[in-house]
């Protein structure tokens, strides 16, 4: 259990930095007992039948959210979703923890498949500690100075007229959305100084604020997250899109529910020309929240979460996310270094560090399938130098770790998935069995780029529907490529003529 892990293993591998291949020889039969163990620890769990009663608890605390949470089941005000035939061009902003992005998208309908979607110019603004350093107006007034810039390019300028050209807004941060087309600021966290001096102002006034002292020609028309975003661009796209899935660092889902799913009082004080015009809204799960005393834990996720610097605040994240997944697989092979001999007993260069074992440096384990695993091989030493190079053997004993921990994040990610199908299915009125397909839009670096993550995870995926009366591949994920671009462009056209 987690004591065991904190007070005998961590300690004496803290007291001797390496043990030298001759103090301490490698046994097989211990390493073997070990990842038989290990294995059986995450596999059980992910057996279809555990899983399907994973997913059944998740829906309950779904439901019981739906009623009363006031920090997950969130719904948007966005109640619309593109027809794909809406046509146009707009300036679309994403801003996240590192950059932002200013592009020139085009919307030329789902008919025309590929083409219906383009960015026509895009530019990149690194966000560095200077920026970060802006507050209040200053922030905005930056942000203004970059839309400027973009406007000024001599390929945007003869894109458009000298007409108004709209604006959406993809914001990263947290917000508490007012209308569609504005969000009060909250506090952004991650170093940024923004909000002193316009902490609870509407991001949509800040920014035109800023715009108009440049006098650029511009309006700002929506502001969605990263779900809605990624939702809204596959909806595009594909209009059997009801649901999306954000994996890189964190992760998070967004779903179409009728507005009936929802408490009355989760709906807050909107006018009610909002409620006479909406019979289905976009929630922001949350889903990163959901979990606990459901999903199945190991010693070492018990070590992740009691250490957290937010224990128990997002249950499936910690087990699932790129955030954590290397984490996890970081603390499972110290305990093999220490007390099996993994790597002669010789413990990596910076392997004591939290979180310093990158989820990926598993992706390029993982991927690399060659006898001897020359490329993984490579990662690892880059990162986490060893004295003496590791041996294939060994080699290959931590791709089976990467494998288990990675393997069992998609299968949890398929419950989470499948619980939220089931509960909209439910919500909706259909039986799974005759219930349209669903595409879900994906997002994110885990589930667009991490070895088999995306396929696994539909396996799973495919393997629960089937076993709660639905058919096999009825519901699909789908990546939606550049989604806080595009979705901030789609969440505008969704509004014209509102």
């Amino acid at each position: 259990m987690v004591p065991s892990l904190i007070n005998t293993v961590l300690p004496s591998i803290r007291s001797s930095k390496r043990i030298h291949r001759d103090a301490l020889q490698p046994h097989k039969s211990k390493m073997d007992d070990f990842l038989r163990d290990l294995t059986r620890q995450f596999e059980a769990p992910i057996r279809s039948s555990n899983m399907l009663a994973m997913s059944n608890k998740l829906q309950a605390q779904f439901k019981q959210n739906l009623a009363c949470s006031d920090i997950s089941m969130l719904p948007s005000y966005n109640h619309t979703l593109p027809t794909g035939e809406e046509r146009g061009t707009y300036l679309a902003l994403d801003v996240g923890g590192s950059t932002f992005r200013v592009a020139l998208v085009f919307l030329n309908g789902r008919s025309r498949h590929r083409d219906g979607m383009q960015i026509k110019k895009m530019l990149s603004y690194r966000i560095d500690a200077r920026v970060k350093a802006l507050s209040g107006h200053d922030f905005f007034d930056w942000i203004a100075e970059r839309i400027c810039e973009t406007l000024e390019d001599p390929e945007v300028r003869i894109s458009h007229d000298s007409s108004v050209i709209a604006m959406g807004l993809a914001w990263s941060f947290p917000v508490e959305q007012t209308s569609v087309r504005g969000a009060t600021l909250l506090d952004m966290g991650k170093g940024f100084c923004a909000t002193k001096g316009v902490l609870g102002q509407d991001i949509r006034d800040l920014i035109m604020r800023a715009c108009r002292k440049k006098n650029l020609n511009v309006r700002l028309d929506a502001v969605v997250n990263d779900g809605t975003a990624t939702l809204l661009t596959r909806a595009y796209e594909d209009e059997a899109t009801r649901l999306a899935l954000i994996l890189g660092t964190g992760t998070n889902m967004a779903v179409v529910l009728p507005v009936s799913a929802l408490a009355h009082s989760k709906y807050g004080k909107r006018p009610q020309s909002w409620h006479d015009q909406a019979k289905q809204v976009l929630v922001n799960t949350e889903l990163s929240m959901f979990g606990k005393n459901i999903l199945p834990t190991t010693r070492w996720d018990d070590y992740l979460n009691v250490t957290h610097v937010a224990p128990d605040f997002q249950p499936l994240e910690y087990l699932i996310s790129g955030r954590y997944l290397g984490e996890i697989t970081r603390l499972i092979l110290l305990e093999a270094i220490q007390t099996k001999a993994l790597f002669g007993g010789q413990l990596p260069d910076h392997f004591l560090e939290p979180y310093a074992f990158d989820t990926g440096i598993m992706a390029a384990i993982e991927e690399d399938d060659s006898p001897h695993l020359s490329k993984g091989a490579a990662a690892f030493q880059k990162y986490h130098p060893l004295r003496i190079p590791p041996s294939v053997p060994d080699l290959h004993y931590v791709r089976q770790v990467c494998q288990l921990v990675s393997r069992r994040a998609a299968a949890y990610l398929a419950t989470g998935i499948h619980a939220l199908w089931f509960l909209r299915t439910e919500a909706e009125n259909l039986v799974p069995s005759t219930a349209d397909t669903v595409s879900i839009g994906c997002n994110g670096s885990v589930i667009e780029r991490y070895p088999a993550f995306r396929s696994t995870c539909q396996s799973f995926l495919d393997d629960l529907v089937e076993l709660s009366g639905g058919n096999r591949n009825s519901v699909i994920l789908e990546v939606a490529y550049e989604s806080a671009i595009f979705g901030a462009a789609v969440a505008v056209c969704c509004l014209e003529g509102q």
